[in-house]
C-alpha cells in the first residue's frame, strides 16, 4: 500500500456507498497521526492541505513534500489533496508536485468567471491524470456567503458540473466551516436530489459541526467525501493542554506533541472505521 490517486478512493468509495474521510494536514506531527489512524483502522486516507496551511508552512513545497512521503510509507492506500486553493497558480503547482486532487475554490468569483477558472484548473490537472473538486458558493463559516439556510441549488450545481468537467462538488446542505460544536442538521433530502442531478460524487465540508448519527446519514443519502479539520483539531489540542498540566516543567516539546498525535490517532482511526462502515 502506498500513495494513490484521489480517484481510486473516490471511486471505491462510491461504489460501495460508503464515506471516505478526508482529514486536514496543519504540520507535519498531524500527517503522521492521521495516517497512523488510518493504518490501525485499516481505512484509506485522503491527507489534505489547505491553502491555509501552506502559508503558514511559507510554501507547498515543505508540507507538501512532507505529505507526500508519509503517503508514500502508509501501511494503507493514501491520497494527498490540496484544499480550498483559492489561487489557480497555487492549485496546478499541486498537481506538479505530485497531488492526487486539487480543490480549486472559485466560489469567491462571480459565477462564469468562476466556470472559466475552474475549467481551466481541470483542464490542466485532468491532463496529469489528477482529480478536481470544486465549489458552487461558499459552504458557511467563510465569510458568509453560505450562512445558516443557504443551500445548493440541484440544477445550478449539475449546470456547473456539466460546463467545468470537474469530478467531484463540495456542497452547501447546512454545515459550516470551523464549528466547535456538533449541532448542525444537515437537509438529506437536499443531499439525495443534489446527488439524482450531478451524478458525480458529493462533497461534505464542514463536518465537525456534525454529529456521527447525522454524517452516517449523510452518506446513507448519497454524501461521499467527509472532509473534517477542527473536531480533530480539538483531540490534538486537548491532549496538548492536559499534558503540559499535568507537567509544567516539560520543555521538550517532542513530548507533549506526542500526546496530541497520539490522541489524534485514535479519533481519526474511529471517524474512519464509522464513514467506511455508514
Amino acid at each position: 500500500m502506498t500513495l494513490v490517486n484521489t480517484r481510486e478512493l473516490m471511486d471505491k468509495a462510491v461504489a460501495n456507498g460508503t464515506g471516505q474521510g478526508a482529514f486536514n494536514v496543519i504540520h507535519i506531527e498531524t500527517a503522521e497521526s492521521l495516517v497512523a489512524g488510518a493504518e490501525a483502522a485499516g481505512v484509506p486516507l485522503i491527507l489534505q492541505i489547505s491553502e491555509n496551511c501552506v502559508k503558514y508552512h511559507g510554501g507547498l513545497d515543505p508540507i507538501g513534500l512532507a505529505a507526500l512521503a508519509i503517503a508514500r510509507d502508509a501501511a494503507v492506500p493514501v491520497a494527498v489533496h490540496l484544499d480550498h486553493a483559492e489561487s489557480e497558480e497555487l492549485a496546478l503547482t499541486a498537481v506538479d508536485l505530485g497531488f492526487g486532487s486539487v480543490m480549486y475554490d472559485g466560489a469567491h468569483l462571480p459565477y462564469e468567471r468562476n466556470v472559466e477558472v475552474t475549467q481551466r484548473v481541470a483542464r490542466y490537472a485532468h491532463e496529469r491524470g489528477v482529480y478536481v473538486e470544486a465549489e458552487l458558493g461558499k459552504v458557511g463559516g467563510k465569510d458568509g456567503a453560505h450562512a445558516p439556510g443557504v443551500r445548493t441549488e440541484p440544477g445550478e450545481a449539475a449546470a456547473f458540473v456539466e460546463v467545468t468537467g470537474v469530478d467531484a462538488l463540495a456542497v452547501a446542505v447546512g454545515s459550516s466551516h470551523a464549528m466547535t460544536e456538533r449541532s448542525a442538521a444537515l437537509d438529506l433530502n437536499l443531499i439525495t436530489r443534489l446527488k439524482s442531478a450531478i451524478g458525480k460524487p458529493l462533497v461534505l465540508h464542514g463536518s465537525s459541526g456534525v454529529t456521527d448519527k447525522m454524517i452516517v446519514a449523510a452518506i446513507g443519502a448519497g454524501m461521499t467525501k467527509i472532509n473534517v479539520s477542527t473536531h480533530l483539531n480539538g483531540f490534538f489540542t486537548r491532549a496538548v493542554r492536559e499534558y503540559l498540566d499535568a507537567n509544567p516543567a516539560v520543555v521538550d516539546s517532542r513530548k507533549y506533541i506526542k500526546a496530541g498525535r497520539d490522541a489524534l490517532v485514535l479519533e481519526s482511526a474511529r471517524m474512519l472505521t464509522l464513514f467506511a462502515k455508514a
